[in-house]
C-alpha cells in the first residue's frame, strides 16, 4: 500500500525521469534499468512503465525534455557565438540529457514530441548562422552551421569528459569557448580571410 500512496501523491512521471537523470549522469545511459527507477521511487516494478511503455521510451522522453531545454536555452542568445556558449553551458548544466539526446539508438527517433523540441533547436542554431553577414558564414549557410556545430558540440563533449582540463588551466569554459567562436566565425568575416 505504501508504493500505492507513492504512485498516487506527485508526479511519477517526473520523479523517475529525474531518476533517470541521476543515474544517467552518475553511470551512463547504459546503466538504466526501469526496475532500479521503480525500487528508487519506491513505487512497484511495472508503475514507470505506465508512463513510459519501456527503457527506449524512458530515454526518448529524456531527449523530448534535453532538446526541449535545450531550444529554450539557445533562443535567448543574441547571436552565433552566444548560442554556441549556450550549448556549452547547456551540456554543463544537463549532462545526462546531453548524453542521451544526441545518441539516435537509445532512442525513438519518430516520437513526435522529441521532433517538435529537435526541430525548435534545429531552428534556433540555424538562426544564428542566417544572422552572421555573408562574409562571416560563407556561401553556403548549411556547412556553416555544421562548422558551428561541430565546434560548439565538439567542445562541449571535450569539456564533459574531462578532455580539455589540462588547456583549460582554470579558466571558464564559457570565456574560452567565446575565444574558440572568435577565431572562426567574426562579425568582419572568418579568420583567415
Amino acid at each position: 500500500m505504501n508504493s500505492e500512496r507513492a504512485y498516487h501523491h506527485g508526479d511519477l512521471r517526473r520523479v523517475i525521469l529525474d531518476a533517470a537523470l541521476d543515474v544517467i549522469a552518475t553511470n551512463g545511459p547504459g546503466a538504466l534499468s526501469l526496475r532500479d527507477l521503480a525500487r528508487r521511487a519506491g513505487v512497484s516494478h511495472a508503475a514507470p512503465a505506465h508512463h513510459f511503455k519501456d527503457r527506449t521510451g524512458l530515454l526518448t522522453a529524456v531527449a523530448a525534455e534535453g532538446y526541449a531545454l535545450f531550444a529554450d536555452a539557445l533562443a535567448g542568445a543574441p547571436d552565433l557565438r552566444e548560442r554556441g556558449v549556450a550549448y556549452v553551458r547547456f551540456a554543463a548544466t544537463h549532462p545526462a540529457h546531453f548524453q542521451v539526446m544526441f545518441q539516435p539508438d537509445l532512442h525513438r527517433t519518430d516520437d513526435p514530441d522529441l521532433l517538435a523540441a529537435r526541430a525548435r533547436a534545429t531552428e534556433a542554431l540555424r538562426a544564428g548562422v542566417a544572422d552572421l553577414p555573408l562574409a562571416g558564414r560563407g556561401e553556403d549557410d548549411r556547412l556553416a552551421g555544421v562548422a558551428a556545430w561541430s565546434l560548439a558540440h565538439g567542445f562541449a563533449t571535450l569539456l564533459l569528459s574531462g578532455n580539455l582540463a589540462d588547456a583549460m588551466e582554470g579558466r571558464d569554459p564559457e570565456a574560452v569557448f567565446r575565444s574558440l567562436a572568435g577565431l572562426i566565425f567574426t562579425p568582419e568575416g572568418r579568420a583567415g580571410d
